[in-house]
């Protein structure tokens, strides 16, 4: 089964694949990465039976025909958050003002694409909003998707290096600790929703999917990994 994911639901994706193939004798094909690159793939004719991203775009593709109406069911509420290596000092994020000096004081910043994904569209607002965008610049490392920063977080050896992504990116990334969601004057919440393509070439197998990874059967796992409920 093909699968275009947002990078907020690859743990999820991932911790559920062996129990798919369990119960279906079918194997998930997923690439992950941010949003805007599994609408682009999508829109390029990438095979596709299930999508996963934002639910605002699944109903935006709903109403192109690009994935089938009906067939939406919602994970859950995913807030964009901070982190750091395991070991290091949790940085004070409490408030704008201690965001911005924790920013400010960091030896490097990882972040998502900051012009496809949701959290780094975001995060680069947020930069903007306190001002110091310029002055972070040069310490900035952009990766395609937050789940990829946040391994080379996790690899980096300098301390005072922190990160900024969606919680589920951080909370399934091994060797590094949420230190706490955005203060509440830059909160994103985001919900992330499940749909199957027209395309589907297996699409009652695609609805089982959607119904696994966003039913209540998957409810503990999902709250363990950062997902928010109600949505």
């Amino acid at each position: 089964m093909k699968l275009l994911c947002a990078g907020a639901a690859q743990g999820l994706v991932k911790a559920l694949q062996d129990d798919f193939l369990a119960s279906t004798v079918a194997r998930i094909d997923a690439r992950f990465g941010a949003v805007g690159a599994m609408k682009e793939a999508l829109l390029a004719g990438e095979p596709c039976d299930v999508m996963v991203v934002t639910a605002s775009m699944i109903a935006a593709l709903q109403s192109e025909g690009r994935l089938l109406a009906g067939t939406e069911a919602a994970l859950g509420r995913v807030r964009t958050g901070v982190a750091v290596r395991e070991g290091e000092p949790l940085p004070d994020i409490g408030s704008p003002e201690a965001l911005k000096a924790s920013l400010l004081a960091a030896s490097a910043i990882y972040l998502p694409d900051t012009e496809r994904s949701t959290a780094g569209i975001h995060l680069a607002s947020v930069l903007a909003r306190l001002g110091i965008a310029a002055s972070v610049a040069p310490r900035l490392r952009t990766y395609p998707n937050g789940a990829t920063a946040m391994r080379a977080l996790a690899s980096d050896a300098e301390a005072g290096a922190i990160g900024c992504t969606q919680i589920t990116e951080i909370r399934y990334t091994p060797g590094i600790v949420l230190v706490g969601a955005l203060p509440a004057a830059f909160e994103l919440a985001t919900v992330y929703a499940a749909a199957v393509s027209a395309t589907a070439a297996e699409p009652e197998l695609a609805r089982r999917f959607v119904d696994l990874i966003t039913g209540p059967q998957t409810h503990a796992l999902r709250a363990q990994g950062g997902f928010e409920f109600p949505v």
